[in-house]
C-alpha cells in the first residue's frame, strides 16, 4: 500500500489527468435535506453527468470530502466512479458540528472510539449504512483519506478531540488527512496539533484556505510543509485575476511554494452544477482555470504540479510502523 492512493474501487499507483481535491458528489442526510436543501446532492445520475463533463475536459480523480455519518454514501460513490471512469477517493473522519448536532452519537464518544471507526473505514471498508444504524455492514469500498474540521482560528474542545482521533487513524494506517478550515482560518493550529500527534506535514491537506483573503497567512502555512487546497475560483470566476484563488496561486508560486498547491471546487451547491440546472458546472475548474492562470504568466510545469503532481503525492499513503 505504501505510495498507493486508496480509491473506492481499490488502490491505484497513480492517475493521468487533473485532480479535484475537495468535492461533494453525494451529500444526502435528513438533516441536510431539512436545514440545507441547497446542499442536497442525492442523485447518482446527476453526479455521473457532472463528473463525466469534468472527465471530458481532463479530470481523472476526485476527492469526495463528506466524511462519516454526515450524508456520505460510499455505495453511490462507487457507482459514480464505475460509470465515469474517474477515480473517487472517499473520506472518513468527522465534519463540522452543524452537520450532526449536539446529541448525535459522534459527539458522545471519545477520540479512541472515533479513531477505531475511522481505521475500520480505511482498512476494512465503509459501512453501507454510514454509521446511521445499529447494524454495521462493511462494504468492499474503503476510504482513502481522513477528514477533520475545526471551527475558527483556534480549535475548540470538540475540534481537539477530532484532531486527536484523525491523527491517530492517520498514524496507524498511513492515510493522509484532509482538513476543513472554517472561513479559511485555523490551518496553522491544525498542522501544529496533527504534526505533534505524528502526521507529517506533507500528509496534511488544508482546505479552503484561500477564503481567508490573507496572503501572508498562506505563505506561513506553506512554510509548514502542509499542502494548501484552494477552491474559491469556481465561485469567483467572474473576478478573473482578482479571484482569491488566482492571487493565492501567484503568491505561492512567487514564494517558491509551487509544490504545496492543489485545487478543487468545494462545489456542494446545486446552483453550481450543470446537471442540476446551475452554472458554470464543475468542469469549469479544468476547462477555464488553467487558461486564466496562463494569462497571468503561470508556466506549464507549474500547472502540471498544481493540477496533478502535488495531488498525487499528497494522496499517497505512507509507510507506518
Amino acid at each position: 500500500m505504501n505510495g498507493s492512493i486508496r480509491t473506492v474501487l481499490g488502490d491505484i499507483a497513480g492517475f493521468s489527468g487533473a485532480a479535484y481535491m475537495h468535492e461533494h458528489l453525494i451529500l444526502d442526510s435528513p438533516l441536510i435535506a431539512d436545514r440545507f436543501p441547497h446542499l442536497l446532492l442525492d442523485d447518482v445520475d446527476a453526479a455521473v453527468e457532472e463528473v463525466a463533463a469534468c472527465r471530458d475536459r481532463g479530470a481523472a480523480l476526485m476527492v469526495d470530502a463528506m466524511p462519516l455519518a454526515a450524508g456520505r454514501d460510499v455505495v453511490r460513490l462507487a457507482a459514480i466512479a464505475s460509470r465515469t471512469g474517474v477515480h473517487v477517493v472517499a473520506a472518513t473522519g468527522l465534519h463540522h458540528d452543524r452537520y450532526y448536532g449536539p446529541l448525535h452519537w459522534t459527539n458522545r464518544v471519545g477520540a479512541d472510539q472515533l479513531a477505531e471507526e475511522f481505521v475500520a473505514d480505511l482498512v476494512d471498508g465503509v459501512d453501507e449504512f454510514d454509521g446511521t444504524s445499529p447494524i454495521v455492514r462493511r462494504t468492499a469500498h474503503r476510504a482513502g483519506i481522513v477528514k477533520v474540521a475545526t471551527s475558527g482560528a483556534r480549535p475548540d474542545a470538540r475540534d481537539l478531540r477530532n484532531l486527536e482521533a484523525a491523527a491517530a487513524a492517520s498514524a496507524a494506517t498511513g492515510a493522509p488527512v484532509l482538513t476543513h478550515c472554517e472561513g479559511g482560518l485555523g490551518g496553522g493550529a491544525q498542522v501544529e496539533r496533527l504534526a505533534a500527534a505524528g502526521v507529517p506535514a506533507p500528509a496534511i491537506i488544508l482546505s479552503h484556505v484561500d477564503k481567508a483573503h490573507d496572503l501572508p497567512y498562506l505563505l506561513d502555512l506553506a512554510g509548514t510543509g502542509a499542502v494548501l487546497e484552494l477552491d474559491q475560483s469556481l465561485r469567483e470566476r467572474t473576478e478573473g485575476a482578482g479571484s482569491s484563488t488566482v492571487r493565492a496561486i501567484l503568491t505561492l508560486l512567487d514564494g517558491g511554494h509551487g509544490d504545496r498547491i492543489v485545487v478543487g471546487t468545494d462545489g456542494a451547491r446545486r446552483s453550481l452544477w450543470s446537471a442540476y440546472g446551475g452554472e458554470p458546472g464543475l468542469a469549469w475548474l479544468v476547462a477555464e482555470l488553467p487558461a486564466l492562470l496562463r494569462r497571468e504568466g503561470v508556466q506549464e510545469d507549474d500547472l502540471q504540479r498544481i493540477f496533478h503532481d502535488n495531488a498525487a503525492r499528497a494522496l499517497a499513503w505512507r509507510a507506518v510502523g
